[in-house]
Formats: C-alpha cells, structure tokens, sequence
C-alpha cells in the first residue's frame, strides 16, 4: 500500500504483511465492526467508538475508502456523507468477527471488565436489542448506574416498533420499565460472563415497572454478539 498510511509498509509481499497496513492500524478495526454492525454516518460510528476522536475518525474513513474497503455518498441530508463496506469490507466480516471470538475465548474477562464504557455498552445494546418480545406499543426502559457521575447515570432505550432510540436525556415519555444495577454486572451479562438470572438474584441488578417486560428481559435485551463464544477454561 502507498506510504501515507501511518504506520507506513512493511515491504514485504506477502498478502498479510499487504493486509495489515491496512486492517491494523490504531482504531480501524474498530471503524469496521461499527460499519459490519450497519453503522453508516458518521455520528452513529462515533457513538460505537466514543473514545476516538472525530479528526482520526475522518482519517481512518478517507484511508479505508482509498483502500476500496468502504465507499461514501452524499445522504438525502445535505452535508451529510453515508459510508459503506464495498465487496471487499464485507469481506472482512469472518476476519473482524473471528477477532472477536478470538478475544472472548482467550483474553480473561477480568481485562474485559476493566474496560467498562457505558456509552458503548448502551449503544450495543440498542442496536441488539429484539422488539418482538415488548408488547405493540411504546416502550421506555430506563437504565440506571448508580456509580457513574450525573451525567452518565442514565440511560434511555425507547423502542417503538421496530425503531430503537437511546437517550442520554429524558425523552419525556412515561418510564415502562427501570433497571438499576453496576456498570460492572450489565457488562458481563452482556459479554455472556454471568447471566441476568443471577445478577438479578444476587442484587446486583434490579428491576421495577412493568411485570411482563421484566420477565422477558432477557429475551429482549439478548446478548453481545460474542457472548455465544466459548470462553477457555483455565
């Protein structure tokens, strides 16, 4: 690949030395599970790599898409640009998400825990969740981190059909459902580390509102997509 990717080339012709100048530097592989998971504005690729800032972001798009991994296209919104895998960024999908099976299986969920991110959290979950088991109408489900500062406290998942918006501000709606609990607990039913049966038992999390919608908790929220990895015995 040409030398004005960061981290130059490795001058060798075999295609994985070829493969990672591209795939491996800082934050891509990132930017391309956001993109496989239908990410496709830059805002909204933002909120699944929160911590990257948004002049890199910009970056990491412009040399994806002089790879040919992704292409961009005026939206209906003027001044708004959509991004998207080409042929070859899809193909990229068994590689990014083997990655991840990879890390679930071999890296100790007690490094995974360190890394806890309400707004990924959050965000993953609304992109995951499944509609069909709520009832058909609107429904707010607040999610409550006592330990976070004010600002991150509060979490809102509004699900309306098949439409799901996240709120860090009150939308004003009535609230059908609260779940309180650590950011720790959330994140390891998430990952598949522990199971809300029991976090729910222990108390570590705790939900009031709308019996049925609390029963079907699990079957609404579902899980990351690597929490069905297996995860190495030690």
């Amino acid at each position: 690949m040409p030398d004005k990717f960061e981290t130059g080339t490795y001058g060798q012709f075999c295609p994985v030395s070829l493969a990672a100048e591209i795939v491996c530097n800082r934050w891509t592989a990132l930017v391309l599970r956001e993109l496989l998971c239908g990410s496709t504005r830059f805002n909204d690729l933002r909120r699944g790599v929160p911590r990257m800032s948004p002049s890199l972001l910009s970056k990491r798009l412009k040399e994806l898409e002089e790879a040919g991994i992704v292409s961009a296209t005026p939206s209906a919104q003027a001044g708004v640009m959509e991004y998207r895998l080409t042929p070859a960024g899809e193909d990229l999908r068994g590689v990014i998400e083997n990655l991840g099976f990879w890390g679930q299986r071999w890296i100790e969920s007690s490094l995974s825990l360190k890394n806890l991110d309400p707004s990924l959290l959050m965000w993953d979950m609304r992109r995951n969740l499944k509609p069909n088991p709520l009832p058909p109408r609107r429904c707010t489900i607040k999610f409550i981190y006592p330990e976070l500062a004010p600002d991150r406290r509060s979490w809102w998942l509004v699900v309306d059909g098949v439409k799901v918006d996240l709120c860090l501000i009150d939308p004003g709606y009535e609230v059908d459902l609260y779940v309180r609990g650590s950011l720790r607990s959330m994140t390891a039913v998430w990952m598949g580390i522990s199971n809300l049966n029991s976090e729910l038992d222990a108390g570590h999390i705790e939900v009031d509102g709308d019996k049925a919608i609390a029963r079907s908790m699990q079957a609404w929220l579902g899980l990351s997509t690597f929490a069905k990895g297996e995860r190495r015995v030690s």
